[in-house]
């Protein structure tokens, strides 16, 4: 932590608190009597690109490390800036800003909920989030290695991917690096993905941070389809921090953007379904029943000309199965449990080509079991999850706290022990 009161003002803290990257770089220049000229000259760029950085209009991660450096922003504070890593407060007379998580409490919590084993794990994700690693070198084209990436998440590897995805975005921020739209719209994927793991872990600080960067990538590059899908994982950060609003006005601008296109493609017309049925989620989280009934019916419509099975490789690999799928989970969530287990009585586990899909087929439905109260049903299916991909019970919070109430309360019922057990291997390495 640095000494110098000029990094420990309360204008700083408020700077900190308002993750304002840029206006800690406005601060070190200035202390440095430099013009935005003077300090473009230093990292070979203009003054305007300085005076958009210093704004929070610039999403050239590196571009603000070298300017944080130059200046001599100290890195806890560039980190804390940023959303991803505490510091202790200064200490200032009748500062009404609120403290902030201790990062030692917040692993803690992940603990409690099963996230024990991977706490470095998503320590050197946050690292990379800092300050983006070092490429690795591989020879391997970046495409294969998103690809292989998304490859560990639908098979259930989450620790191998969380072990994977720092050289991921290390290798992503080269390649972008070139200043390419291609390049741009790859390393935003990668954030993304990055983003839907965290989220399925229950690690929503450090996913909303994720999901942030996808979108400003996704913006750079130009691509509605990135956009998109950033766009989907942030809505779903948004809904699970309360912020259901906030989500709606995200996911329902994302799919504006996509409709725009045209929908002339298939994988343009499969991520606006998936644009609507995360809108129909969403509204039906917050309770809107409306809204949430309406559009996944639209969603419904939008795949009828989509294949059944979607093509290797695409972005949103929706299909009229995932839509009722998602059909599933808009009634559990506006608390209709016998609509939601209607919406699913017609879904198999053939129609969905991943174990993460697969798995995620039978939590839906256990769910809406256990929201009717069904113990039965609910160890059934769960079973079926765990024996199709055992991480889809065994990482994800809210499954996890289903199996520790059955266990607590229906320990005789066939299949809890044999869940207890899974669930309490919280997150083993896959």
């Amino acid at each position: 932590m640095s000494t110098d009161p000029l990094w420990n003002s309360r204008r700083v803290l408020a700077l900190v608190e308002n993750q304002d990257p840029g206006g800690l770089v406005r601060i070190g220049r200035e202390s440095l009597k430099l013009r935005q000229g003077d300090l473009g000259t230093r990292l070979r760029c203009s003054a305007s690109t300085v005076s958009r950085l210093e704004a929070g209009r610039h999403n050239d991660l590196r571009l603000l490390r070298r300017a944080a450096e130059e200046v001599g922003v100290p890195g806890d504070l560039l980190a804390s800036s940023l959303g991803l890593r505490l510091r202790p407060r200064p200490t200032v007379e009748r500062d009404p800003l609120p403290a902030q998580e201790d990062p030692m409490r917040r692993r803690t919590v992940l603990a409690a909920v099963g996230l024990a084993a991977p706490v470095s794990l998503l320590g050197g994700l946050e690292t990379a989030l800092a300050s983006p690693p070092d490429p690795t070198g591989s020879s391997r084209p970046l495409d294969a290695r998103l690809a292989d990436a998304r490859n560990l998440f639908d098979t259930g590897r989450h620790t191998k991917l969380l072990e994977a995805l720092p050289g991921l975005l290390g290798d992503a921020h080269e390649a972008a690096a070139g200043r390419q739209d291609l390049n741009y719209a790859r390393l935003s994927c990668a954030y993304t993905l990055a983003a839907t793991l965290l989220n399925k872990l229950g690690a929503y600080g450090t996913s909303r941070i994720t999901a942030d960067r996808a979108s400003s990538y996704a913006e750079v590059s130009g691509s509605p389809l990135a956009a998109a899908a950033a766009a989907r994982e942030l809505a779903a950060v948004l809904r699970h921090q309360g912020q259901e609003a906030a989500a709606q006005r995200h996911i329902e601008a994302a799919a504006s953007r996509v409709e725009a296109t045209g929908l002339t493609a298939d994988a343009q017309a499969a991520a606006y379904a998936q644009m609507l049925c995360t809108t129909a989620y969403t509204a039906a989280i917050a309770g809107n029943r409306d809204q949430a009934l309406t559009m996944i019916r639209e969603a419904s419509r939008a795949t009828r000309n989509l294949p059944h099975q979607a093509p290797t490789g695409r972005l949103f690999p929706i299909t009229p199965a995932s839509v009722d799928l998602y059909a599933v989970g808009v009634h559990w969530a506006l608390g209709d449990a016998g609509t939601a287990l209607e919406a699913g009585r017609n879904l198999r586990a053939e129609q969905f080509t991943t174990a993460e899909r697969k798995g995620r087929m039978h939590t839906d439905l256990a769910r809406a079991w256990w929201q009717w109260g069904k113990p039965e049903e609910t160890a059934a299916q769960l079973l079926a999850a765990a024996r199709v991909s055992a991480a889809e019970v065994r990482d994800r919070p809210p499954i996890r706290q289903i199996v520790t109430e059955l266990g607590a309360r229906h320990a005789r019922v066939a299949g809890v022990r044999e869940l207890v057990a899974i669930e309490g291997g919280g997150f083993r390495p896959a």
